[in-house]
């Protein structure tokens, strides 16, 4: 029979002979961790109510100083509690209070090298990480990390909804993997990922009526390879894969190297017996601390693009022009300016342009390549911020001109020398006083709060695939009711726009139409979180749009004190409420062709009368149905009723 051990406050010596079990419990006392080295294999399992969630999952590192992943024995355990307070202005909350059990847990393998495990538990997140100390000697002094054995092995009952890795160097113009493919809900883990590259993350499962568990990581800068999951292997669950030697045109290690003594990144784990926990988790953020100051007090907001409806051809000044002054009209903060401007405009126009723009009151954001030699996209301007000489020039001319931020763009690996370009863009941009987004990118991992300048990643299947293409028009409520249960439940996301043209074309008639509703696109702004969000508007809709529609966007909050799970399921419905200041918005989307009616407990408008903007039924043959601004009289208890039509939205207020 095995001994258990439950952790003290001081570090207790155990003996190596037999197999130990190291408990660490949450502060309710809910969620339990364990942690064992059975048969020389360090490993884990984790209950929440008394339900296993994830079974016996695999722990260790293998190196080049050593083998940490058998042969292994735990030699001590010590056990502290972890509380932490910060504010920040970039995410779902403003402010993390986070309360954890910590143990770590020394374990030594049969050289006589020791590695500790560190395992944080709060109430609904468990985080792990490996510390490799230096020798007796004090060397080694760096090590290279080929590879985690860190597993989640779930029950046989799981469901997946999740998204597969791309290849490599495929695509277009050889760009992938970008984190821009399908996810699949409720398919089975043994289902092999579309492309025999596993899994990118956050990855989320249904652990059959028991709850929900989402799996990411956070803490990744030039520090460490960004990781992926493996493929589904029957009692190994998925592992975590690092990056496949061939991205980043077979340039860079797929390893990670530390200095010792040294950290890996975080892997996290939230778990819920609802989807309350995945949709309110601050786990990325708890974990980390920002790694500088911001060199200016950074203006979340609002900006119009041109380039998502009008294209390639809307790169010129005339028609950047009307896309500020729309800016302008609507109160927004800013205008992006997209690929081909260098060459299209001009230096010496843009900065005509940027002072116009000012005169508006608007700032503007200017679209890169990131490009040196990983793939062949061809979008000037190219070879501006992929060196530190060429990077700097660029960012002392943007600060002399004016600009507010850049997007940049093409990056395409999660190698460790690509996430030292991510850090050394940002830090760069910070001393030049620019917010930065990513597109064709990895997801953030506790990104917001690493690097105060950072605004979000794209890392999903945009906006931009619902104008090229009339199959992902379709599939825009199937996405965006995906990503508040994953993919932005642990990183700010740039989907690229709330689309009011109801053609996807400049003309606003030809090309196909938009399949969602005016009130489902408005809401998604609130739904997808980022702090600088796109209201991709275009001119023509200032005639088009009911005056309340325009009211709405005109105070569009970008910025969230609280986030609150209220209604969803992954793929067909979400219903959020946010918080800022004293103001409560609730906003919900309706993922599937079918009406839903919903009863929602809203305790912040018990017993009020609020403003509903909602859809009208879909008539034989409309297009887009009329939208609506209603009274909603909330009960006494919280609870109101209300129907979403399909493909359409509600918000409240």
């Amino acid at each position: 029979m095995k001994k258990t051990i439950f952790l003290m406050t001081v570090a207790m010596a155990m003996a190596t002979a037999q197999a130990k079990d190291v408990k660490v419990v949450s502060p309710n006392g809910n969620l339990v961790v364990t942690v064992t080295d059975e048969g020389g294999k360090p490993a884990y399992f984790v209950e929440l109510g008394g339900q296993q969630m994830i079974d016996k999952s695999a722990l260790g590192l293998k190196t080049n100083i050593g083998d940490f992943t058998e042969g292994l024995a735990i030699t001590g355990a010590e056990q502290r509690k972890v509380t932490k307070d910060y504010t920040m202005t970039r995410t779902k909350a403003s402010s993390g209070h986070y309360v954890a059990n910590q143990a770590t847990i020394s374990l030594v393998n049969k050289e006589g090298y020791r590695i500790d495990l560190t395992m944080n538990v709060s109430d609904n997140d468990v985080a792990y990480r490996y510390t490799l100390p230096r020798g007796k000697e004090d060397n080694p002094k760096c090590a290279v990390i080929y590879s985690e054995a860190s597993s989640f092995n779930f029950p046989h009952k799981t469901t997946t909804f999740i998204c597969p890795q791309s290849k490599t160097m495929v695509g277009w113009e050889r760009t992938k993997p970008s984190y821009e493919e399908e996810y699949k809900a409720d398919a089975a883990m043994t289902e092999k990922s579309a492309f025999g590259e596993g899994y990118t993350l956050p990855c989320l499962y249904k652990i059959g009526e028991d709850g929900w568990v989402l799996v990411g990581e956070t803490g990744v800068g030039s520090n460490y390879a960004a990781s992926h999951l493996s493929d589904y292997k029957d009692g190994e669950g998925y592992t975590i894969a690092f990056p496949n030697p061939t991205e980043l045109n077979g340039m860079g290690s797929p390893y990670a190297s530390i200095a010792l003594p040294g950290s890996t990144p975080w892997r996290t784990i939230t778990l819920g017996t609802t989807l309350k926990p995945i949709v309110e988790t601050t786990i990325p953020y708890d974990l980390v601390d920002p790694l500088y100051e911001p060199s200016t007090d950074y203006k979340p907001g609002r900006y119009t693009w041109s380039w998502l409806i009008w294209q390639d051809s809307s790169i010129n000044y005339d028609d950047q022009v009307k896309f500020i002054d729309l800016a302008a009209e609507m109160g927004f903060e800013y205008t992006l300016v997209d690929n081909w401007w260098d060459t299209q405009i001009g230096r010496e126009r843009m900065k005509e342009l940027s002072e116009y723009a000012q005169k508006k009151g608007v700032k503007l954001l200017l679209w890169y390549n990131s490009n040196g030699h990983w793939n062949d996209a061809p979008q000037g301007p190219r070879d501006c911020l992929n060196t530190a000489y060429a990077r700097q020039r660029e960012m002392r001319w943007m600060k002399d001109t004016g600009i507010a931020g850049i997007k940049v763009d093409f990056f395409g690996s999660d190698k460790q020398e690509m996430m030292k370009l991510y850090e050394d863009i940002l830090v760069d941009a910070n001393n030049y006083g620019l917010q930065v987004v990513f597109h064709g990118c990895t997801i953030p991992r506790g990104w917001e709060r690493m690097y105060p300048n950072y605004v979000a990643s794209e890392a999903l299947l945009a906006s931009e695939n619902v104008r090229f293409s009339e199959y992902h028009a379709k599939q825009e409520g199937f996405q965006l009711t995906m990503h508040p249960f994953s993919r932005n439940a642990l990183g700010s996301a740039d989907w690229g726009g709330v689309m009011m043209n109801r053609n996807m074309s400049q003309d606003n008639k030809t090309g196909h139409k938009r399949y969602t509703t005016d009130i489902f696109e408005i809401a998604s702004a609130i739904v997808i979180q980022t702090s600088v969000n796109c209201v991709a508007m275009c001119p023509n809709n200032l005639d088009e749009m009911p005056q309340f529609e325009l009211d709405f966007l005109k105070r569009l909050p970008t910025t969230w004190d609280e986030t609150r799970f209220v209604d969803g399921y992954p793929t067909r419905h979400a219903v959020l409420a946010r918080r800022t200041g004293d103001k409560w918005y609730v906003a919900g989307l309706n993922g599937t062709n079918e009406a839903m009616t919903l009863t929602l407990n809203l305790p912040m408008f018990a017993g009020k009368k609020v403003n509903l903007y909602t859809d009208n039924p879909r008539k034989k043959g409309e297009t887009v149905p009329t939208s609506v601004l209603k009274t909603l009289k909330v009960g006494k208890d919280g609870k109101a009723k209300v129907t979403i039509q399909g493909m359409g939205g509600i918000i409240i207020e």
